[in-house]
């Protein structure tokens, strides 16, 4: 008779229910696992072996086969160890059949009988929840799953602990949820001398979510405006909070078993290969895009990053979620983020200063910052010119607001929003608006309509040019406490659309 066990199998943020079947019949001695395992599962027979052993459980001299279905999808990753040991003890009559089979599993054996913490814990929570199956896994794991509170998560330290719990022996209490509570901010926008323009640009793209670009000399203050964004950033909401962490939980992100609650921060070096931005390598993992879901990718030196790789931005950029197509795998993760990108104004950094700037000035400049294409500038919500601080000034004390003042409008602007947007499912912030909803939501005055088209015809404004400028001013208005979108706020969203650019 066969026994049957359950645990997941990735694809992307999404756990794929997989049944694990065992049966012992007479026959040659073999242990054989079926069903497209990759090399990890494969050796899971060794593992489940040593453990069992451990326990002085000696398997029968006959033929074990564990099957695991759909037998097409690929099996891949250490946590199929626990799901298999329980298919195996429950044929072998050790652990009750209809228990073991009402638990979806997953978890690593060490060859001593502990159970090791594994990638993916809360993706498979969920997928349990789906089902109305407890979730079984490493205890330190089980804070991070317990999030799911539709199911039932039971983390247990050894395989010697399952067998009691499922016995009646020695039953486990079920996880709890952990979260770890972030230090507050020690980087204050105080700390930042001059520089009010870019700090009023942080204020808006945190508000309303808008991509931004800062171009600078070197030492103008872009790196330390960027690190921040985080503390003006308000914090993930629940829903949030647990999207996020899905996916850091298959990357391995989740320290001391919880979630947090502070927007992700992900400062890739210029060097990064597309898999690593993007997402790939070896089972089509998630990249630096969709690890900042729902926080802030900072790209200091943009120019500098592989072409290819910034030309692969444009299309999550505007769909908020990205398709990893390998030989092998096919996934889709969100990712929908806000860029922040700090540059040069050309490679040697001095543009501006006549006295300090090579000899290829300015035709550096344009070589530089042409290494961005177009369609992906177009992109770029707001656009900053950083200029460079004087030593004077250095000396002043600290001066304009702090950043818990500024966190506080940023808070109030997004909770508008979150009213105005109350019954769109796609559509949480001005940046995510488009078409007649856009239309009704940021419909200028007739002096900031009058405006809004000079501009448009004098620099040649393009379609998503026109409607990135309405979102900004629309997140304006809604910093300034206001319905409707006036001459003022047009104003200011096309001044930081114009800069730096001959075409937009």
């Amino acid at each position: 008779m066969v026994a049957l066990a359950y645990t997941v199998a990735f694809e992307g943020v999404d756990a794929r229910l997989v049944e694990v079947q065992c049966t012992v019949s007479p026959g040659l001695p073999a242990f054989a696992i079926v069903g497209l395992p990759d090399k990890a599962v494969s050796e899971a027979r060794e593992r489940v072996r040593a453990a069992l052993n451990e326990m002085s459980i000696a398997l029968p001299s006959k033929r074990i086969t564990v099957n695991l279905s759909p037998a097409d999808l690929p099996k891949e990753g250490s946590h199929f160890d626990l799901p298999i040991a329980l298919a195996l003890l429950a044929a072998l009559d050790i652990l009750p059949r209809d228990e073991v089979a009402r638990t979806v599993a997953l978890g690593e054996l060490s060859l001593g009988g502990a159970l090791v913490p594994v990638l993916g814990a809360l993706p498979a929570a969920m997928t349990a929840a789906e089902e109305g199956r407890t979730l079984l896994c490493p205890r330190a794991s089980g804070a991070e799953a317990a999030w799911v509170g539709a199911a039932e998560v039971i983390g247990a330290g050894t395989l010697a602990e399952v067998i009691r719990h499922y016995t009646g022996a020695a039953p486990l209490s079920p996880a709890r949820p952990g979260e770890v509570v972030d230090p507050p901010a020690s980087r204050d926008l105080r700390d930042v001398k001059g520089q009010e323009r870019a700090k009023r640009a942080l204020e808006i793209a945190a508000a309303g979510r808008h991509h931004l670009i800062l171009v600078g000399s070197p030492g103008s203050g872009k790196s330390m405006l960027a690190a921040r964004l985080p503390g003006i950033l308000p914090p993930l909401s629940p829903v949030e909070a647990l999207e996020t962490s899905m996916i850091h939980s298959l990357a391995g992100l989740l320290t001391e078993g919880g979630i947090r609650r502070s927007r992700p921060f992900r400062e890739p070096h210029h060097t990064a290969s597309m898999a690593a931005i993007v997402g790939g390598g070896r089972g089509a993992k998630p990249g630096e895009i969709s690890l900042a879901h729902n926080g802030v990718l900072f790209m200091d030196e943009f120019p500098e990053f592989p072409r290819t790789v910034l030309e692969t931005l444009r299309q999550p950029i505007e769909t908020g979620a990205v398709t990893v197509s390998r030989a092998n795998a096919h996934v889709r993760y969100p990712c929908r983020f806000m860029l922040v990108a700090a540059a040069n104004p050309c490679r040697c950094g001095h543009l501006t200063d006549a006295g300090r700037a090579c000899a290829k000035a300015p035709a550096c400049g344009e070589d530089y910052l042409g290494r961005i294409s177009g369609p992906l500038m177009d992109r770029f919500d707001l656009r900053v010119e950083v200029p460079p601080v004087s030593f004077q000034d250095l000396d002043l004390p600290p001066s304009g607001e702090s950043s818990r003042d500024v966190a506080a409008r940023v808070a109030g602007a997004r909770a508008t929003q979150a009213r105005r947007f109350a019954g769109h499912d796609t559509v949480q912030l001005n940046a995510d608006a488009e078409g007649r909803l856009l239309e009704e939501i940021a419909e200028p005055c007739a002096e900031g309509r009058d405006l809004l088209g000079k501009v448009a015809a004098r620099f040649g404004l393009s379609a998503r040019g026109y409607h990135r400028v309405l979102r900004v001013a629309r997140t304006i208005a809604d910093l300034d406490g206001s319905d409707r979108l006036r001459r003022p706020h047009v104003a200011e969203a096309v001044s930081y659309r114009l800069a730096f650019a001959k075409e937009v």
